[in-house]
């Protein structure tokens, strides 16, 4: 019976040991959900990250005196025109430093064709993790989950 015993446990504790681990590897592999956060746009709408369920979602954190994010600008444009009527939402998140005025002027003057905020409180800086360097871009699947962080200019012919 000993013997029993002793092979019971040879093979039973690595293998809730390995259970417990694979347990654990998957928690953190899975991918984090979206913020639960309402955008206001230049305009007043407000969009919920909710209400975007169903689509993929690309938020943009970007300033106007930002040479990586004035760089990208022309290629999240054609992206979001290429990929908007397959359920591609774009929100360009404006920070807090950056003037309202000249985020509104830059929006007209481009003619910026998605949704653009200014995050005047910072609020939304914060709700995705104290994003502090732009650009700094966030991909959301439709289900929202995170697909992708990327800090720094996005590589667009690898996103497509």
């Amino acid at each position: 019976m000993s013997t029993f015993k002793s092979k019971f446990k040879k093979w039973v504790v690595p293998l809730v040991a390995l259970a417990l681990f694979a347990g654990l590897a998957l928690a953190v592999m899975q991918k984090p959900q979206a913020p639960e956060v309402t955008f206001t746009t230049l305009s007043g709408e407000k969009i919920s990250m909710e209400s975007l369920r169903g689509k993929t979602v690309l938020v943009n954190f970007w300033a106007t005196d930002c040479p990586g994010c004035i760089k990208e600008m022309p290629d999240l444009i054609n992206t979001y025109q290429q990929y908007k009527d397959k359920n591609l939402v774009v929100i360009a998140v404006a920070m807090p430093y950056d003037p309202p005025a000249q985020v509104a002027n830059y929006t007209k003057e481009k003619n910026l064709p998605f949704t653009v905020m200014h995050d005047g409180y910072g609020e939304m800086v914060k709700a995705f993790g104290d994003v502090n360097l732009t650009p700094t871009t966030f991909i959301f699947d439709a289900q929202g989950k995170r697909l992708q962080k990327t800090i720094g200019e996005l590589n667009f012919t690898e996103l497509r």
